[in-house]
């Protein structure tokens, strides 16, 4: 729309820490791009705050969101709006912030909801935004020029830099399974250097997934910051390895919905529902043997084997030459979260 007459409007779905980052650096361009409209419709998930109040009344009255985001203004052209249909029905340019779980019956409800010709883009968590330190992360649209420009204007500012799709995409959901694994890892007090073999291993099975479904994935995408970096972040402090971490340490007793309860207070996890996912796709296309932690995973989840399986599964793959031929030579990403993991230890 942008060599037409017409302004682009965009609209964020979802309000969650990062989907109120998000729509406060979409909000600072919009007010600065003569190509688009000021406003962006955020779409909040209505809860109701311990005062009362509605969530989304408070982040249009404070012009913040206090229970994801406190103390970050999100800036006076972002509108919360707890009508999804509402929010969405004049934009051009969506923007799904929400867990990857939830995105299909969102999708449902939008079917004939939406202006023809509308464009969508799926983010990845990153906390550093909302601060305004320096971040990195890579926007791959196919084909269209013109759009891929668009959606990079809408993103770019001095702290954000933006340029991949399948890659990133794998990156940011496949690392919440391994961080489970590295969760269990800890539960059961099995050290660092198995933490970081549980790391090396993920990663090898993240990029051999990815290029199995999707050759065009580029090798370089796992070097970068949605790749090993993401891993390392999301295996050393994510909510996917804290809870796992309670699950193991409990025996597998508590199922992990009943602990996302206890120990999130409304935040989601997603490696979990990710998991399941993964192993339906290595189930349909009998790639199992294949990817035997994404596999192992999932069946701890469900309870079809115990936590203590994790410890079993490293010993086996450490010793196997199988698993040294899946993929490229990783020495350098095996000596990097060594390091990391004693670092942890200080």
């Amino acid at each position: 729309m942008e060599n037409g007459h017409a302004k682009n409007r965009v609209a964020v779905i979802g309000s969650g820490n990062w989907g109120s980052v998000a729509s406060r650096l979409i909000a600072s361009n919009t007010a600065k791009l003569p190509s688009f409209h000021d406003e962006v419709r955020m779409w909040v998930f209505e809860e109701i705050l311990p005062t009362g109040k509605k969530l989304s009344e408070s982040i249009n009255q404070a012009n913040e969101n206090c229970k994801y985001l406190p103390g970050i203004k999100l800036g006076a052209n972002v509108i919360a709006d707890p009508d999804l249909e509402n929010a969405v029905k004049d934009a051009n340019m969506l923007v799904f912030v929400t867990p990857h779980q939830f995105v299909e019956g969102i999708c449902k409800k939008l079917v004939g909801k939406l202006r023809p010709g509308a464009e969508a883009i799926s983010l990845i968590k990153g906390m550093e935004i909302a601060v305004e330190k320096f971040s990195e992360a890579t926007i791959g649209y196919k084909k269209d020029k013109e759009v891929a420009t668009r959606w990079a204007k809408l993103f770019t500012t001095p702290y954000f830099l933006v340029e991949d799709i399948e890659g990133v995409e794998f990156c940011g959901t496949l690392k919440n399974v391994v961080a489970i694994a590295a969760g269990l890892v800890d539960g059961l007090d099995m050290g660092n250097n198995t933490k970081a073999a549980i790391m090396r291993i993920g990663l090898r099975e993240m990029r051999a997934f990815s290029k199995l479904l999707f050759p065009s994935v580029r090798d370089s995408t796992f070097f970068e910051s949605c790749g090993v970096a993401d891993l390392i972040t999301t295996c050393l402090g994510g909510r996917n390895r804290r809870v796992a971490e309670a699950f193991a340490r409990n025996g597998g007793k508590r199922s992990f919905d009943d602990l996302e309860a206890e120990m999130l207070h409304g935040q989601k996890l997603q490696g979990v529902s990710t998991a399941k996912e993964v192993y339906e796709v290595l189930t349909y296309r009998g790639w199992q043997e294949l990817f035997p932690l994404l596999s192992t995973v999932h069946e701890i989840c469900i309870g079809q084997l115990p936590p203590t399986s994790i410890s079993s599964l490293v010993l086996c793959l450490e010793t196997s030459s199988r698993v040294s031929t899946l993929l490229f030579d990783d020495i350098f990403f095996f000596l990097l979260l060594a390091l990391l993991a004693l670092l942890e230890m200080r």
